[in-house]
C-alpha cells in the first residue's frame, strides 16, 4: 500500500487499540507492537507532514513548550457542589429536594480527588480543554490534555458542538512510581496524587505532562448541540458510546439506598485506581434538576458527601533521627504497620523536640495516627491508658547520629542542628538538592548515583560534579559507559539554568524557590549578590533580616566562595534570564490575605509571578494591591491604614483576564 493509505490504516488501528487499553482496560496488542507501529506512523507523518491531523495518535506525545497558559471563559459554567459531612446533613438535603420534587431519584458517584476540566469538541474533533478555574474562567490546557490517552481526540457520530466535564487524576500506581523516582533523584515528593496531577496538568512543557501518565473520568454533558436527554444516566451512557471513560455510577431511589451506597464506596475506596475524597449525589431526572435550579453558589439538585479522614491506633516501636541537608535533626516514629487511606503506614514524622514533648510521645506508646492526604501521617495523640510501664520521656541526641559532631538548638525556633561541617548526611542531601528538578534539574543524578560518587571520592561539593570524567563515572556500580555519557550530558545541559535556580540550588537556609527568583530578579548576577550588604538585601521585598543574614553568612564562608569560583570555572550561567511573555504585573507587588474561594493563595501567587509581578507576604508602602479573601485579618487592616488599594477575589480575576 502507498504511504498515505498506510498512515490512515495505522491511525485507525492505533486509535482503536488505545481505546481498548486506556478506556476499556482490555489490551489487545503488546506494548512492543504498539510502540513499533507508533514509531512507523511518526516516520510516515514526518515524510508527509501535510497529512498530520489533530486526532492522530502521534499528537499525544506533547508539542513545544508554552510560555504561559491563556485564560478562557467557559461556554457553560462549571459549578461547584455543596458539601455535606454526615448522613444527617444528607437527609436534610433529601428533604429539601423532595419538598419540590417528591418522586426524585438519585445517581451516586465516587468523588474523584483530581482536577475538574471541560473538554470541547467541534464536529467530533477535540479542539479545546480548560481547567475549572473559578467556574466561569479557566486556563487553556489543551496541549497537555491531548497527552491523556483516555481522552478521545475524535468521537464518532458527534453533534456540531459537545462540551464534556471530567476529572483528571493520577492513578495511584503512577503516583507511587513517580514519587519513588523523585526520591531517587533527591527531589521533593508530591504530597498526594491530586497535587501531582495538578502540577502535571499545569506544566508548560506538554512532554512533561505526557510522561506523567494522567487519566480522566468524565461525569457530565455540559452541552450537546441538537441532542436531548431525559436523565443523567442517559448522558453517561451516551458518553460511554462516544468512547469516553465514564465515572462509576449507581442508581438509587430512597435516601437510605443513597447512604448505603456511599458507605460501600467509602469501604471500597482502596479498590479504586484513583483517590476519592467523597461521593457525589445527583438528582437523576434532568427536568427535575431544572425545576430545582441553583443558588448563587451551588445547584440545589446535587451534594458532595465528604468522608472524614481515617484515624487508627499504632504502636511506636522506635524513634529514628534523620539529618537533613541543612543539618536539621528530624525525629521519625517507627510504627507497627497500619492501613491508612489505601496504603500501609509504618512511620510518622514527629517534627521536632517540642512536638514530642508537647504530646509526651514515648517509645512503646500507642498513638492515634491519621493520613489526611499527606505522604507521611501525623500523630494526633497518645492513648495514655495503654502506656506500658517503664517508659521514659524521649529526648533527641546531643550528638549527630551520622557524624558524631555536637548538635545545637537554634536561638529562635525549634530546630536542632548538627554542627559538623563535613557531615556525610548533609553532603549527600546537599548534592541531591542541588541536582533536583526545581534546582539545577540534573537528570540521572539520584541518591544512589550520588552515594557512589561520594564513596568513590569523586565528589565533595556540587562544583566537583562538573569536572567528572566519563571513564571515572563509568567504573561506578550500575553505571557503565552509556549511563556515564547520559549523566555528563545532563550536567552540561544544567549549566544553562537560570540564576534563580542556582541560588535555590545552593541550599541557603531560609532561601526557597520564591526567594531565589526574587534575588535573581533584583541582583541579576551572582557577583552582585555576593557584594550585597545587609541593607541591600533587606531592602528587597520579602527578604527579611533573618533571611538576609543567612545569605550573608553563606556567601562569606570560604567553602561557598570556593564553590562559586569552581562553578564559574565550569561555565555555569551566573546571570538572570530576561523576562518575556505576559508581563502585565511588572513592577507591581501583591499581598494575598484571607481564604480565597476559587484557588489557593499559592496558585494566585504563581499567577502573579508568571505575569511579572511579586507576591509578598507583608504589607508595606511599596505594596500595589492587597487581594482580600474571606476572614482577611491584620494585613487588610494595615492596607486600609496605609491607603493601599484592596481588591476582592473577583476584581483580582478581572486583572488576570
Amino acid at each position: 500500500m502507498d504511504d498515505l493509505t498506510e498512515i490512515q490504516a495505522l491511525r485507525q488501528e492505533l486509535t482503536q487499540v488505545g481505546y481498548e487499553y486506556y478506556v476499556l482496560d482490555e489490551p489487545t496488542m503488546s506494548d512492543y507492537d504498539y510502540d513499533h507501529k507508533l514509531r512507523r506512523l511518526e516516520e510516515l507523518e514526518a515524510a508527509h507532514p501535510e497529512s498530520i491531523t489533530p486526532d492522530s495518535p502521534t499528537q499525544r506525545v506533547g508539542g513545544q513548550p508554552l510560555e504561559s497558559f491563556t485564560q478562557v471563559k467557559h461556554r457553560v459554567p462549571l459549578e461547584s457542589l455543596q458539601d455535606v459531612f454526615d448522613f444527617e446533613e444528607l437527609e436534610a438535603f433529601d428533604q429539601r429536594v423532595k419538598g419540590t420534587v417528591p418522586d426524585a431519584g438519585y445517581v451516586v458517584e465516587p468523588k474523584v480527588d483530581g482536577l475538574s476540566v471541560a473538554l470541547e469538541y467541534e464536529d467530533g474533533l477535540f479542539i479545546r480543554g480548560a481547567t475549572r478555574g473559578d467556574g466561569q474562567v479557566g486556563e487553556d490546557v489543551t496541549e497537555n490534555l491531548r497527552t491523556v490517552k483516555s481522552i478521545p481526540l475524535r468521537i464518532p457520530d458527534a453533534p456540531p458542538r459537545l462540551i464534556v466535564r471530567g476529572e483528571v487524576f493520577m492513578p495511584k500506581k503512577v503516583f507511587h512510581a513517580l514519587n519513588e523516582e523523585r526520591e531517587r533523584r533527591g527531589e521533593a515528593l508530591f504530597a498526594n496524587p491530586r497535587n501531582a496531577a495538578a502540577g502535571s496538568l499545569r506544566q508548560l512543557d506538554p512532554k512533561v505532562a505526557a510522561s506523567r501518565r494522567l487519566d480522566i473520568l468524565v461525569f457530565n454533558v455540559q452541552w450537546a448541540e441538537g441532542e436531548e436527554f431525559s436523565t443523567h444516566l442517559e448522558t453517561l451512557e451516551y458518553l460511554r458510546d462516544k468512547g469516553f471513560k465514564v465515572i462509576p455510577h449507581y442508581s438509587c431511589g430512597r435516601v437510605s439506598e443513597v447512604t448505603s451506597r456511599i458507605t460501600e464506596i467509602g469501604e471500597g475506596r482502596e479498590d479504586y485506581q484513583f483517590d476519592i475524597d467523597g461521593a457525589v449525589v445527583k438528582v437523576n431526572d434532568l427536568s427535575q434538576r431544572a425545576e430545582l435550579g441553583s443558588t448563587a453558589k451551588f445547584p440545589r439538585w446535587a451534594a458532595a458527601y465528604k468522608y472524614p479522614p481515617e484515624v487508627k491506633p499504632a504502636q511506636v516501636v522506635d524513634i529514628l533521627v534523620q539529618v537533613g541537608r541543612t543539618g536539621v535533626l528530624t525525629p521519625k516514629a517507627v510504627l507497627t504497620p497500619v492501613r491508612l487511606a489505601g496504603t500501609t503506614v509504618t512511620n510518622a514524622t514527629l517534627h521536632n523536640q517540642d512536638f514530642i514533648t508537647e504530646k509526651d510521645i514515648r517509645i512503646g506508646d500507642t498513638v492515634l495516627v491519621r493520613k489526611a492526604g499527606e505522604i507521611i501521617p501525623e500523630v494526633l495523640s497518645v492513648v495514655m491508658e495503654q502506656r506500658p510501664e517503664g517508659t521514659e520521656p524521649y529526648l533527641l541526641p546531643k550528638t549527630c547520629p551520622v557524624c558524631g559532631a555536637p548538635v545545637e538548638r537554634e536561638e529562635e525556633g525549634a530546630h536542632i542542628r548538627c554542627t559538623g561541617a563535613e557531615c556525610p548526611a548533609q553532603l549527600l542531601r546537599n548534592l541531591a538538592h542541588f541536582a533536583s528538578r526545581d534546582a539545577m534539574d540534573i537528570e540521572g543524578l539520584g541518591i544512589a548515583v550520588t552515594e557512589n560518587l561520594v564513596e568513590a571520592g569523586l565528589v565533595r561539593t556540587p562544583g566537583d560534579l562538573y569536572f567528572l570524567k566519563e571513564e571515572d563515572v563509568a567504573k561506578l556500580e550500575r553505571m557503565g559507559k552509556r549511563s556515564a555519557q547520559k549523566l555528563l550530558a545532563a550536567l552540561e545541559k544544567s549549566k544553562e539554568q537560570d540564576l534563580s535556580r542556582l541560588i535555590y540550588a545552593f541550599g541557603i537556609r531560609q532561601v526557597g524557590q520564591k526567594a531565589g527568583k526574587i534575588l535573581a530578579a533584583r541582583f541579576q548576577t551572582i557577583d552582585a549578590l555576593q557584594d550585597a550588604s545587609l541593607e541591600d538585601l533587606t531592602a528587597v521585598d520579602d527578604i527579611g533580616e533573618i533571611t538576609a543574614q543567612s545569605i550573608l553568612d553563606w556567601m562569606a564562608s570560604p567553602q561557598s566562595r570556593h564553590l562559586i569560583q569552581r562553578l564559574k570555572e565550569a561555565g555555569i550561567n551566573m546571570t538572570a534570564a530576561e523576562q518575556g511573555g505576559d508581563q502585565r504585573f511588572a513592577g507591581m507587588t501583591f499581598v494575598l490575605t484571607g481564604s480565597l474561594e476559587k484557588f489557593t493563595r499559592d496558585e494566585a501567587g504563581e499567577m502573579i509571578e508568571s505575569r511579572g509581578g511579586k507576591s509578598s507576604g507583608s504589607v508595606s508602602k511599596k505594596t500595589t494591591y492587597v487581594v482580600a479573601g474571606e476572614k482577611a485579618g491584620s494585613k487588610l487592616r494595615k492596607a486600609q491604614e496605609l491607603g493601599i488599594p484592596v481588591l476582592t477575589e473577583d476584581e483580582f480575576l478581572e486583572l488576570l483576564r
